[in-house]
């Protein structure tokens, strides 16, 4: 065998091909090139390198995101084809429910009629926490608001486990689920979200105990957003036997939750003149009586808006705020019952009866961006936070006989809440700081302590402990004290970054991300 037959594994072109196919082998091939110099085969290595970053995005799912810092990336194998298509298998070997699929050919954006659907309805809605509580069998309608009842994080429908086994809580189910950043809501012994299938934003409504799907409705809508992530970020909202939907591109939709007919949907950007936010549509909708509010943050008196939850028709609309990421919330402050909204550079309270503006307190961070929910301390009060550097702020609102007026308490930059919220436990604050978990007394906004990097995931409170759900997936519990950090239990609960809302009812943890959700027990016996 002649020199050049031994080798024509190091000819130019066997190291083009090589470095093509499979870049590895080009790495090889291009190293044991002996009449290529040292410093030729450094710079020949970068190009064959980039080509490998390209295989790994292209042919093997890698993708790289961002924390939520914005800055640390995360990388991850993720293929979204083989990622809908085992979704889409596993869909079909469930057992089939007697609910339909509805699908929508094209999104809705006209008035609805006054005839619309409607399914039975008593005079007036009850307030959330005085709905049917905890029956253990799956019927509560406790946790049909994003965030619970009160859309504080605060669980009360039973007790939970605070002694958790070595290996975590006993997972019930776990299922591919489609992309997005809602959290769920549960009723009657189903469980609603919105995801992202494909090209396709779909609502779908899945058993509590089993995790199997029930029914789904969706329309062609597709969200991107290179940094915060792709998909749907508002949680759906449960009222009456109705679930109230919202998109992220603006698409609105009233369904029936045994079935998921529609009962009528219209696009609540394109009816109020209004431009999409940077990050999409992320508040949730607010049922209050017989409307339901949402914030397109539309010009011309249509940033705040109330349409009739039976039949869609506008009952009024009001301000000109553009609106930013934050769920309006129904509240009474210095005893005036009214909706507490915050917008991109201002809370503020509004009537319910008209969206009259009865005062405002200005709120704003470097990029108009407000996410974090408001906790409503006493009689008159407030706790706000934001990230972005901006910190927290105790806001007092006071009755002045024509009107409304308020001051700052305190503020300072203890507890910032970027896109997570905090909770209220016994006269103080406990929250993610960023990333670190933090307390601070509600009266005086001192720190007590500050401890355990989570990430930029959740918190929520229930039984007198911390459940947090870490940006990484883990599900952490933590006694609420002013004494101390310390963690008491952790595990694994779900795979890849997690920023998605946790939620409990009839005593099962619900967690999700953008790739798959589980359903936990964590009632105590």
């Amino acid at each position: 065998m002649n020199t050049a037959s031994r080798s024509w594994y190091r000819s130019s072109l066997t190291l083009i091909a090589a470095s093509l196919l499979f870049p590895p082998a080009g790495l090889v091939v291009l190293w044991s090139r002996a009449q290529t110099g040292i410093l030729k085969r450094i710079l020949g290595s970068v190009p064959i390198a980039a080509l490998g970053l390209a295989h790994l995005f292209l042919f093997y799912g890698l993708r790289m995101e961002v924390d939520g810092s914005g800055i640390t990336p995360i990388f991850s194998f993720h293929n979204p084809d083989s990622h809908y298509r085992q979704l889409e298998r596993s869909r079909a070997e469930q057992p089939k429910s007697s609910a339909a699929s509805f699908t929508v050919a094209v999104p809705v954006s006209a008035e609805p009629s006054a005839e619309a659907p409607s399914l039975p309805v008593s005079a007036g809605s009850e307030p959330p926490a005085s709905r049917v509580p905890a029956t253990g069998n799956g019927l509560s309608t406790y946790w049909t608001n994003f965030r619970g009842p009160q859309r504080n994080g605060i669980y009360e429908e039973m007790d939970i486990l605070t002694d958790w086994p070595g290996d975590g809580l006993r997972e019930l189910w776990r299922q591919k689920v489609g992309g997005g950043y809602a959290s769920f809501v549960i009723a009657k012994g189903k469980i609603f979200t919105i995801e992202q299938r494909r090209e396709r934003e779909t609502v779908a409504a899945y058993d509590l105990k089993t995790g199997n799907e029930v029914w789904t409705h969706s329309w062609p809508a597709e969200f991107r957003e290179s940094m915060g992530g792709d998909g749907p970020r508002a949680t759906p909202t449960w009222d009456e036997g109705r679930v109230y939907a919202l998109g992220a591109t603006g698409e609105f939709w009233c369904l029936a939750a045994d079935t998921g007919e529609v009962l009528w949907g219209k696009n609540i950007l394109t009816d109020n003149g209004a431009d999409n936010l940077h990050w999409g549509m992320a508040a949730s909708p607010l049922i209050v009586e017989e409307k339901v509010i949402v914030l397109p943050g539309g010009r011309s008196g249509k940033s705040v808006v109330a349409y009739d939850k039976i039949t869609g028709n506008p009952i009024w609309k009001a301000l000109d705020d553009q609106q930013a990421y934050t769920s309006p919330m129904l509240v009474t402050l210095a005893g005036k019952r009214q909706l507490l909204v915050v917008s991109a550079r201002r809370a503020m309270g509004i009537t319910v009866e008209d969206g009259t503006l009865l005062w405002d307190y200005r709120w704003r961070t470097d990029h108009d961006i407000n996410a974090s929910q408001p906790i409503l301390l006493g009689e008159n009060r407030f706790f706000i936070s934001a990230g972005y550097g901006h910190g927290a702020a105790l806001v007092e609102v006071t009755s002045n006989g024509d009107g409304f007026s308020t001051r700052e308490v305190w503020g300072n930059i203890q507890m910032k809440n970027k896109f997570t919220s905090s909770v209220l436990h016994e006269g103080h604050i406990y929250g993610l700081d960023e990333s670190i978990l933090a307390c601070i007394d509600a009266e005086t906004g001192q720190r007590k302590w500050k401890g355990g990097r989570y990430g930029y995931g959740q918190v929520m409170l229930a039984s007198g402990h911390l459940i947090v759900l870490s940006e990484a997936g883990d599900l952490v519990l933590v006694p609420a004290t002013p004494d101390g950090h310390k963690e008491l239990a952790r595990f694994s609960a779900l795979e890849g970054k997690t920023w998605n809302h946790p939620a409990i009812s009839d005593g099962i943890l619900l967690v999700r991300n953008t790739t798959e959700m589980a359903g936990y027990r964590i009632g105590a016996p």
